[in-house]
């Protein structure tokens, strides 16, 4: 189908008020375009605390704030933003973030993970797993009742949290209780369906992709790596149960359909809804596309209905 009335409207409003395609950019200068969009999505919920900590990291430390919803949350969410690897800091990602935990009701913690091409492949991944750790040292106080360990992120967020689920595997730990896959990138392909499809080149088109894995993972050979492409790992099996969204009108689409299927092809629990009428995006627009109130409804009732049928601690 077409795409809905409310996406078609901001994409024309976006074209009206001009300037150059994101692949034409430097990173400094796509990095502006979301804190132009930040000021779209409003300030969020109130939450019963927000603390900024620092994480060690190898050449220094992160930034991970923590967003907590009441006084007794019923878990932890471990949120990784989206952005190519490139673009985006947790402060444009606030708003979805506090909406997220009040839904939830799970203390929800955004991940400041360093940027390519200053940070190149695989920092972004060896910061997000220090956070996750972090998460798991210290969940007997982000969330003193027990519940479970949820990784979630959108886009190249959904990337490094389908590879948090198989690094915790392999580590044998920490135990993830449900990874959330928002049109993940999965795969370094950019010549596949959803890719070539010309109604699919809008917010995120192929030419700003190869864009994306240029500044994150310039060497072919790293982004055939699991840890940069989970979709070529070899044994998806024994990886926690997966809520996954796509979006119709998305280059990611197909990757991220085609690692739902894999993933239950290995006997993993998969919930997989693709949204029609929706582009690439439209998960973090909070407050600014109908689109984003859908999905963020549909992660909310999985998030219930895990916590509703496990005893996670």
């Amino acid at each position: 189908m077409a795409l809905d009335e409310a996406t078609s409207n901001f994409l024309a409003q976006m074209a009206a008020a001009g300037g150059k395609p994101l692949h034409e950019m430097t990173p400094q200068e796509a990095r502006g375009l979301g804190v132009m969009l930040r000021d779209l999505y409003g300030t969020g919920p109130e939450m019963k605390s927000v603390q900024d900590v620092r994480v060690p990291v190898e050449g220094g430390d992160i930034l991970v704030r923590v967003l907590t919803p009441t006084e007794d949350p019923r878990g932890v969410l471990v949120y990784f933003h989206g952005g190519g690897w490139v673009i985006g800091e947790i402060a444009e990602f606030e708003t979805l973030g506090r909406t997220l935990a009040e839904r939830t009701g799970l203390t929800t913690l955004l991940v400041d993970y360093r940027l390519a091409p200053e940070h190149r492949y695989p920092t972004a991944v060896e910061d997000s797993w220090a956070a996750l750790r972090w998460a798991e040292a210290n969940r007997s106080s982000l969330a003193p009742s027990g519940g479970p360990l949820v990784v979630a992120g959108d886009s190249a967020g959904g990337n490094i949290s389908a590879i948090m689920a198989q690094r915790a595997k392999a580590a044998g730990g920490p135990a993830i209780g449900l990874q959330v896959l928002v049109y993940p990138v999965t795969d370094a392909d950019v010549d596949n369906e959803s890719y070539t499809d010309p109604a699919n080149q809008l917010m995120l088109s192929r030419d700003s992709m190869i864009w994306f894995w240029d500044h994150y993972a310039p060497d072919p050979a790293a982004r055939a790596l699991p840890d940069a492409s989970p979709i070529r790992a070899e044994d998806l099996s024994g990886l926690p149960p997966a809520v996954v969204l796509t979006a119709e009108h998305d280059v990611l689409r197909d990757e991220g359909e085609a690692y739902a299927r894999r993933l239950a092809w290995a006997g993993v629990p998969v919930q997989h809804r693709r949204f029609e009428g929706q582009m690439h995006g439209f998960f973090t627009m909070v407050n600014v596309l109908p689109g984003s109130s859908a999905g963020i409804d549909h992660v909310a009732a999985a998030i219930d209905e895990h916590l509703a049928t496990t005893t996670d601690a």
